[in-house]
């Protein structure tokens, strides 16, 4: 009796953690970072997304993956073993991340592809991570895994060409390859410890959970095995003992097939890909959004993972439909801050990259931060953009209330509020809405942080009064269709530092404030005289390129994390260049450095993205980590000229080769870095290598 009360207590546990995404308090939601490197991914956690109270990311797989040549996108669902290398980074990259980001109080979602291996067809080759395979559909090996032609699906599926050819046949969905790719036995032992051995070792770096790539070619039974055998989060990274793995399984799910999302609701959290459908499909109709959620046929909300788009569906695939993406950014942010708002599921918002077609991998340098917080270098980072990243802090402050004060003109103009903690209005009707409406706040003035920021208990744009909960609410065609107040942002001082910029194209996040007085000359300065540097605040880079002071603070604090030095900062920043920091980049003109002492204006970079100490050295460069400043961490020596100006020699045999970059690393960016480029037609041949 005692034995089994014990195993229904574990099973009550597991169930119970599957759901919980393991938010450090104060934070909500989960970004997407499509395609970024590990260390720019770190960087993003301390600089921008922890000031933002943004609780996770989810990220690209993290396994090594075939190398297709033109590099697209979805060769990173195309595993070849389970070891941790790819073109976002290496092992200790990924570890490096991971415990960057939990020390800030950002978790971390990697994206798993454990239904199959690569696609068959082809020759032997080698991973992102030089392991060896052969994907030939009659004898697939995948020896650094290992898996042999045993632990695949052949023998299950019983279709001509071994594909899936009807999706009205739920068993040929789950046993037969989806377009051409190696389809994995679930139901052996054997391939459900090698899976749980992955999962287990991400677990053991620190990740908060998974996103689980493809689940509907997989039995729910089979995946339940599997997540109910993996290890508690590990309490050394910061997790309370006995927490689970948050699980979100991908299912696409648009009605009218024999699988459906309401099977894997058992497992945890289910992606709902009616809920960006149902409201592109209603973008031009908010009026009808009162009750918007499990009445219209989608999973009940604590099963659900809502988002607007995803890496699929915003070009074209994994159900596609009426879907509202980065090209139009105007119904994106609306859309975004509703789902923000609403109290419908776990919601996530995509961070993506421009793509002129659907196949086009990420671009050859990570972004680059410009001087009104938005990215460059081809990234378009809807999550920097004010309407959005904003709304994180209002999402977190609402939770647990209720939706309230429902109002709307049957055209198009909608308003409610969550209890008495916060309040949202939207006007699409194509004229000025002017209404004085119940926000259910209490008395006081807040700040619009649509309009403007919030920080310090100051307010960047305008501020709106509230009294006996009522509210004049204003929204013309000429500003922001969205007004958002909150209960954390209420505040008297309005429209200091300057206001924010209305950001209508791709979300610019506006300007800086004035002359500010204030004692501050280091990061012992007290808490109460730190004045924020408002737009200038986030990231390092921006924070210290305007003069301001970077000063991380705890997860529970409210101070500023970037505020003015004592009667010096005028406000006005100058943006950053791309050849220092994380950013990387190439160097330029005569370098003065023989050691580590160099001052930060004669360091020029003599690396990429995520490069290692090793590396570094290897190339000739001197290794020189600084934590706290933006200099590059590998810099050209003495009298060596940046950006490969300087004599080399690159007649280095094809086999001795030493990688130089990373895994789809483009001509330009290599040879900027001093390296030398030359392809090779020889499988696992670095095509930008070192020099002689």
């Amino acid at each position: 009796m005692f034995r089994f009360l014990f195993g229904f207590a574990v099973l009550v546990g597991v169930a119970v953690g599957q759901w919980n995404p393991n938010y450090a308090p104060d934070r909500y939601g989960i970004v997407h970072l499509f395609e970024w490197h590990w260390g720019t991914i770190a960087d993003e956690c301390e600089n921008f997304l922890a000031p933002n109270k943004i609780g996770g990311v989810q990220t690209s797989p993290p396994n090594e993956n075939r190398i297709v040549d033109t590099r697209p996108w979805w060769e990173r669902y195309q595993p070849v073993s389970y070891v941790l290398g790819t073109r976002s980074g290496d092992r200790a990259a990924f570890i490096d991340m991971v415990d960057r980001c939990n020390a800030v109080g950002v978790r971390i979602y990697p994206d798993i592809v454990i239904n199959h291996m690569c696609g068959n067809g082809g020759n032997p080759s080698t991973g992102t991570a030089g392991s060896s395979f052969d994907p030939s559909k009659d004898n697939p090996q995948f020896p650094a895994v290992p898996y042999g032609v045993n632990d695949f699906n052949q023998e299950n599926c019983h279709t001509a060409n071994g594909e899936i050819n009807n999706y009205g046949d739920a068993d040929q969905v789950r046993n037969c390859m989806l377009v051409g790719l190696l389809d994995l036995n679930q139901r052996t032992d054997y391939v459900r410890g090698k899976i749980i051995d992955y999962m287990n070792d991400l677990i053991n770096i620190g990740v908060a959970g998974f996103r689980v790539d493809a689940c509907k070619h997989m039995y729910p039974g089979d995946l339940q095995v599997i997540f109910d055998s993996l290890s508690n989060l590990n309490t050394a990274k910061g997790f309370p003992a006995g927490s689970r793995a948050f699980m979100f399984s991908e299912v696409i799910d648009q009605g009218g097939e024999p699988i459906s999302a309401s099977q894997y609701t058992g497992l945890g959290t289910v992606t709902e890909f009616k809920y960006g459908l149902n409201l592109g499909n209603n973008r031009d109709a908010l009026h009808y959004l009162e009750n918007f959620g499990e009445a219209w046929g989608m999973l009940a909300g604590t099963n659900a993972l809502s988002f607007i788009n995803n890496h699929d569906n915003q070009r074209g695939h994994g159900g596609g439909g009426s879907i509202v993406s980065f090209d139009n950014p105007y119904d994106l942010k609306i859309l975004t801050a509703y789902m923000l708002a609403w109290p419908y599921g776990q919601p996530r918002v995509m961070s993506s990259y421009y793509f002129d077609n659907t196949d086009q991998g990420p671009p050859g340098y990570q972004r680059s931060i410009e001087s009104d917080g938005s990215c460059g270098n081809g990234w378009v980072c809807e999550h920097r953009w004010r309407q959005i990243k904003n709304m994180f802090a209002f999402g977190q402050s609402v939770q647990g209330q209720l939706v309230s004060n429902w109002w709307t003109n049957g055209n198009n103009q909608i308003a409610f509020s969550r209890g008495n903690k916060g309040f949202i209005a939207i006007n699409k009707a194509g004229y000025d809405m002017s209404e004085y409406l119940n926000t259910g706040l209490a008395d006081g003035s807040y700040c619009n942080v649509i309009e403007g920021d919030y920080y310090d208990g100051k307010c960047a744009g305008e501020c709106i009064t509230v009294s006996g909960g009522m509210a004049q609410i204003n929204i013309y065609q000429s500003g922001e269709p969205i007004l958002a107040i909150y209960s954390d942002a209420m505040t008297s001082e309005c429209n200091v530092g300057g206001g924010g910029g209305a950001g209508s194209g791709t979300g610019g996040n506006g300007g800086g404030g004035g002359n500010v007085a204030t004692t501050c000359t280091d990061c012992t300065c007290a808490d109460s005289e730190k004045v924020d540097c408002g737009e200038l605040a986030s990231t390092e880079a921006t924070c210290t390129a305007s003069g301001c002071l970077w000063c991380p603070a705890g997860s529970g604090s409210t101070a500023p994390w970037c505020f003015y030095k004592a009667a010096e900062s005028t406000g006005t920043t100058t943006a950053p260049g791309n050849g220092g920091g994380s950013t990387g980049g190439g160097g330029g003109g005569d370098v003065q450095c023989s050691d580590c002492s160099c001052p930060s204006e004669a360091k020029t970079d003599c690396g990429f993205m995520g490069i290692t100490s090793t590396e570094c050295v290897n190339s000739g460069c001197l290794w020189c980590p600084s934590e706290g400043t933006s200099d590059p961490w590998c810099i050209h020596v003495s009298e060596s000229t940046g950006g490969g100006g300087g004599e080399v020699s690159c007649s280095v045999t094809e086999t001795s080769r030493q990688e130089c970059g990373y895994y789809g690393i483009q001509q330009n960016e290599c040879e900027n870095n001093g390296c030398c480029w030359a392809e090779s037609n020889l499988s696992g041949v670095p095509w930008c290598y070192y020099a002689l």
